[in-house]
Order: C-alpha cells, then sequence, then structure tokens
C-alpha cells in the first residue's frame, strides 16, 4: 500500500537503526491504524519534542491517504 511504503521511507530516514523498523497495518473499520515498532533507543526520534515529530507524520500520512479517498493513522507500539 503506497501510504505504509511512504510511513516508511519517512520513518527510516529518521531512525539510526532502520534495520528494526517494523510497519504492521491494522483494519480498523474503513480506518488503517499503522503499528510502528521500532528500536528502543529511536522511539524518542519519532516522537520528537512534546511529540512534534510524530504529530507532523500523522499530519502528512492523513492528507497523503485523503488525497486517496482512505483513511488512516499511526501509533508506536513499544512491545
Amino acid at each position: 500500500p503506497p501510504m505504509q511504503a511512504f510511513l516508511e521511507y519517512v520513518v527510516k530516514g529518521l531512525v539510526d537503526r532502520p534495520d528494526a523498523v517494523l510497519i504492521t497495518p491494522v483494519d480498523q473499520g474503513g480506518q488503517t491504524l499503522f503499528e510502528l515498532r521500532l528500536h528502543p533507543t529511536d522511539v524518542g526520534k519519532i516522537i520528537g519534542k512534546q511529540g512534534a515529530t510524530i504529530q507532523a507524520i500523522r499530519s502528512l500520512l492523513q492528507t497523503g491517504a485523503a488525497k486517496q479517498g482512505v483513511r488512516c493513522t499511526v501509533e508506536i507500539v513499544e512491545d
């Protein structure tokens, strides 16, 4: 899916351990939730100061998805 590829591209460009990035799409009835798993040392980089980075990623994802007529969001999952 194009939104998953976009999310993967953005996240891998921001982290030190792109090999550890795992994105799992979960269908939530009309919306796709992308579960984002990262190397523990990279979580802070993706969240950013006061959540600024993850919010920016969500905004980009939602804007791109809207143009395709789909809805999606992203959550960081810490196992």
